[in-house]
């Protein structure tokens, strides 16, 4: 492995596109660093759980919030919003959706590879 490595998602490894959601995926280190973008509507219980057959997300995420707003309630009955400049860790166990009129934009350094996947 080089001592150095850069990658840019404007030449993604993967992309993923379920309803209202774009994500991109490069490979780094071994693992998957992802950006993705949720537009307005988007809700993981409408446009990713149906991919994923799941009762609520069980990707546990690490990410970065570029642009515009989160609002995550986990099955534990904990809520909390994220926005823009926000570094956060979601634990497995939730229901999230863009809680704006703008698309979200987040990178995720840890989640990425499973994340939306059948």
């Amino acid at each position: 492995m080089p001592g150095v490595e850069s990658r840019d998602f404007s030449t993604p490894d993967e992309t993923r596109t379920p309803p209202k959601t774009f994500i991109e995926l490069v490979s780094l280190a071994g693992g998957q660093i992802g950006r993705y973008t949720f537009q307005p509507g988007w809700k993981w219980s409408e446009c990713i759980q149906p991919v994923v057959n799941t009762p609520s997300c069980q990707v546990e995420h690490i990410g970065y919030m570029i642009a515009g707003a989160l609002h995550i309630e986990h099955t534990d009955g904990t809520t909390k919003d994220i926005v823009a400049g926000d570094v956060y860790r979601i634990a497995p166990g939730h229901d999230a959706w863009n809680s704006g009129e703008k698309p979200t934009v987040v990178v995720e350094f840890q989640g990425a590879a499973n994340y939306a996947k059948q």
